[in-house]
Parts: C-alpha cells; structure tokens; sequence
C-alpha cells in the first residue's frame, strides 16, 4: 500500500504514514484470565441446564444423551467464537489503522461491547435463520436426524469460515450459516426422495438472500456518499488526512472513530450473536424438552388473553373450512405438517385442521392453567402443536389466502402470542453466546484486519474513511436487528471501505476486490455442498 496520504480533493500529500503494530505478543496474565473467563462461561452453562431441567423435574439424561447434548452445545458455540475473529476483525481495523486505539486495547474494546450487543439483543433474528429448516426436521429435532442438522450445519459453516479467514478474506458468517441451513434442506429432500420431505422454504430464503445481497451494495453505495456529504459539509482538513507516523489524531476525531467502532461492534453482537442463539435453542428443545420447548416464564396472567385469541383465531380458521369436521387432534397435526411440507395451506381441510389445532392448545392451556404448568408428558405435543400453527398462519398468505383486515389483525396477535409461548432465550443462553463472541474477537483477528485496512484501497485509510464506512455499518446493521433481519457486518463493512476508497479517487486493489467478490460469490454454494455432504453422511451415523 502506498503511503502517501489524500488530501480531500484527492491529491497526495507528502506527510508519511506508518503501519500499526500487529505482533505485540499477549502478556501471560492476559492469557490467563482469558482461560479462567472461558472455564466460568462453561461451568456457568452446566450449571445452568441442571438447575432448568431440575426446575420442571425433567428426568436427568443419559450419558449418551448428555455427550450429545453437551457436543452440540460447544459446536455451536464455537461457532460463535469463529464468528467473533472472523467478523469483529472489521470493526476494529479503522481505529488500528488510524492509530485513534492500540490493537490490543482496540479488540477487547470491540469484544467487550460485542458481548454487550448480544445481552441487549432483542431476539428477533434468532428465529430467522430456523425458519429456513424442514419443517420435520424442527419438530423432531431430538432425533438422529435432528441431530445430524444441527452438527451439519455449524460444521459447515465453522470449516468455511476458517477456510477464508486462513486466506485472509472478509466472509460473511451468516452467508456461511444460511448456505449451511439450504445444504441441510436440499439434503433432507434429496434423501426423502418421494414421500413429501420437505426441503427448503425457498420463499423465506428469498428474504434472507435479498438482506445478503444489499448489505455489499448499501455499504458501498451509502459509504461512498457520506464520504462526499462530508466532504461538503465539514471543512476540516485533518478530517481527510492519512494518520502522521504513529500519531494519533485530533481528539475529536479519535472519539469519532472510537465510537463508530464501538457501535459497529455493539450491533454486530446485537445481530450476529442471535443466529447462534436460535440453533442453542434447537438443540436445548430437542435434548431437554420439558424444560425448554415452551417458555416457562410466561405467567397465569396471560392465559386469558392467549385463549381468547386462540379461539379467535379457531373461528377465522373454521369460517374457511366448508363445513368439514374438524379432526382430532393427531389428525388435526398430521394434516398441517403435511401441507407445510408441500406448501398447499389454501385448502378447506388444513383451515378446520388449524381450527382443531388452535381449540386444542386453548383447551390444554386453559385446563393446565399457564404455558409454564403443561406437564412433561403433553409438552412436546403442545410446542409442536403452537409451532404447527404459527408457521401455517405466516405461509398462509403466500399460498394464496385472503383475509379481511380484522382476521388478519386476529391472526397477527395470534402469532405473537404463539411465538412468545415457543420462541424465547434463557439468560444464561444469551451470556455463554455473548462470551463466545466477546473471546473470539480477542483472537486471531490479524488477518482480516489487514485485509481491511491495507488491501482495498491503494492508499492508507483516512480518518474520514474510517468514520463513513463504521457509521454506515452501524446504522445498517441496527436497522436489520429491529426487522429482524441476517445482514452481513462483513460485506457492509469491506464494502464500505471499499465505496470511501473509490468516492476519494484512492483507487482500488483490483485482486483483494475480485477475491472478496469470489469468496462472496462461492460461499452459498461451497456452504451448501458441505452442510449437504456431511447431513447425509451424519444420518448414517445416527
């Protein structure tokens, strides 16, 4: 890279620049209290799903049962720890390379509010990434093949993003984890061959690929032009000025960037931390049902309202069945599982087997009293009964049902209700994640941070630079969070840079942008492939 710095209108300056240090080595106290976190976020994990399952007196587990469960457990949140290093490398690769933070300060800052974002996290992206799995799949997640999705998957995507971050290359995690998720569903129905297995819900995949794909074009794009905004709007040449040796800037500036990174790591927590968090949870329902297929902490008090709105719900659902007899309820789950597989919802049948359905969780919940008093025994069937029902009523739509305004608003606070009762996140799920993610940004996060900082562009990063590219990943990304939706930090943030190099006349390195472009390009497939291979060769297994 070169080191000449750029002025705002373009022109080099004579000012000479230097690289940060990056091979400080960590001091042995450091290395100690960083294992000493790691042991206490694992023994804080056992400790916890003992005293849960003791909670509703489930039966302790088999050995057998208990290795799975605590193998599973530690896949995942490894996967969380690889997305740590790999990802958070972008957040702190401005303030590096601006030297407004030494690194070791700049990624325990960043792992710290990491860990903060994901303890902050509304949830709402936890479930995203499940809902992409086969429906059968998620009901019998216990199961061997239950199983063999889970390890498939975060396999999959841990062996990809180690493969690209050993090259150095900024990957999306979650582009790894949603190849993962597809590889899983086309190898589920491939193996299923002609019996109606379902695959892959490709219309709620068509969502998640259109936030994949406009997370590099909105970095690029908004970067480029808060870039030129600010240009026009802040006269202040030490803005736009490469960092002078290993100095660091003007104090205003060092704040700026300190709390773009700041923000950056805080949402990347916030939004990355939570697909983890969904595939825990899983994990947890299948191994330990009666203690996590339904949200225990949902008291007395909302069972009134949540069976009112079930037998809401049943009405509008029974209004569209043409009279059919409403069946009991293992018919009733049969019929609904079915036509979720084939995506034919719109029928008379499947509306009074909803209808059977949701009389029937208003039924055992009204009679048990709450959500959190459902016995062991009728556990699975109510969680598999409220998931059955809230899929079908969010898929009703695109499968060509019509509501009037007041039933879909009926149907809306039905859902809520449903999700609330089967999709929730213990505390301590949420702590072990945010650790993961926090240690892992303290850890091998070099590589990309180089990539970022000195191979996208070919001049050193201003500060200006740095500043557009955070602030527009920051923004993106905690707009993504509130709707729910998995965007790449990765892909906003490179490409950010990416757009301030190009609106600033720096030029650009045409072989770091076509690896970034290739490795953006392949991961769905090389993901796909992967999860796909090892599903089939982990169901033979279990």
């Amino acid at each position: 890279m070169s080191d000449a710095a750029l002025a705002p209108g373009g022109t080099a300056g004579h000012a000479p620049t230097s690289k940060p240090r990056l091979d400080h080595g960590i001091h042995p106290g450091g290395v100690i209290a960083f294992l000493l976190v790691l042991v206490a976020g694992l023994g804080y994990a056992v400790v916890s799903l003992i005293a849960d399952m003791n909670a509703v007196h489930q039966e302790p587990l088999a050995v057998g049962a208990f290795v799975l469960l605590g193998l599973a457990l530690l896949i995942a949140l490894g996967f969380e720890f690889v997305n740590g290093f790999h990802d958070t490398a972008n957040a702190v690769a401005t303030v590096i390379y601006t030297h407004s933070l030494p690194p070791l300060v700049a990624v325990i800052w960043s792992g710290a509010f990491n860990f903060l974002g994901v303890l902050l996290s509304s949830g709402a992206v936890a479930y995203a990434i499940v809902t992409l799995l086969p429906v059968e799949l998620i009901l019998q997640v216990g199961s061997g093949a239950g199983y063999a999705m889970i390890f498939a998957l975060l396999l999959a995507a841990i062996i990809w993003n180690l493969g690209t971050w050993a090259l150095g290359l900024p990957n999306s995690s979650s582009h790894a984890l949603i190849g993962s998720v597809l590889g899983v569903g086309l190898a589920n129905q491939f193996m299923g061959g002609q019996d109606g297995t379902s695959g892959v819900d490709w219309n709620q995949a068509l969502g998640v690929f259109k936030a994949l794909a406009f997370s590099p074009v909105c970095g690029f794009v908004l970067a480029a032009l808060l870039l030129l905004a600010l240009k026009f709007a802040v006269r202040r040449k030490d803005l736009y000025e490469a960092p002078k040796g290993d100095t660091p800037p003007p104090l205003w500036i060092r704040g700026l960037l300190i709390l773009t990174c700041t923000l950056v790591s805080f949402f990347h927590g916030g939004n990355d931390g939570q697909k983890g968090m969904g595939l825990i949870m899983l994990i947890l329902i299948g191994a330990a049902p009666t203690a996590y297929a339904l949200n225990r902490t949902m008291t007395a008090d909302a069972t009134p309202a949540f069976v009112q709105n079930s037998q809401a719900a049943s009405t509008v659902f029974a209004a569209r069945s043409d009279g059919t007899v409403q069946p009991e309820a293992a018919l009733a789950r049969t019929t609904v599982a079915s036509a979720l597989k084939t995506k034919e919802l719109n029928k008379p049948e499947v509306f009074g087997a909803l209808a059977a359905l949701s009389t029937d969780i208003a039924d055992m919940v009204k009679n048990y009293g709450s959500i959190r008093q459902v016995p062991a025994a009728a556990t699975s069937n109510v969680r598999n009964d409220m998931y059955l029902a809230a899929d079908a009523i969010r898929l009703l739509p695109k499968s060509g049902a019509t509501f009037s305004e007041a039933e879909a608003k009926t149907l809306k606070g039905y859902t809520e209700l449903l999700n609330a009762g089967t999709r929730y996140i213990p505390d301590w799920v949420k702590v072990c994640v945010a650790l993961a993610l926090g240690l892992g940004t303290m850890v091998g996060w070099k590589r990309i941070v180089v990539t970022v900082g000195e191979k996208i562009g070919k001049t050193h990063l201003t500060y200006a630079q740095g500043a557009s590219a955070e602030i527009v990943a920051a923004g993106t990304i905690g707009f993504a969070e509130v709707y729910g939706l998995p965007v790449s930090t990765t892909h906003i943030l490179s490409s950010g840079v990416a757009g301030t190099m190009a609106a600033n006349g720096s030029g650009l390195q045409l072989s770091t942008m076509r690896n970034m472009a290739l490795a953006w390009i392949t991961t769905l497939p090389a993901a796909i492939l992967i999860a796909g291979t090892l599903f089939f060769m982990l169901r033979h297994v279990f």
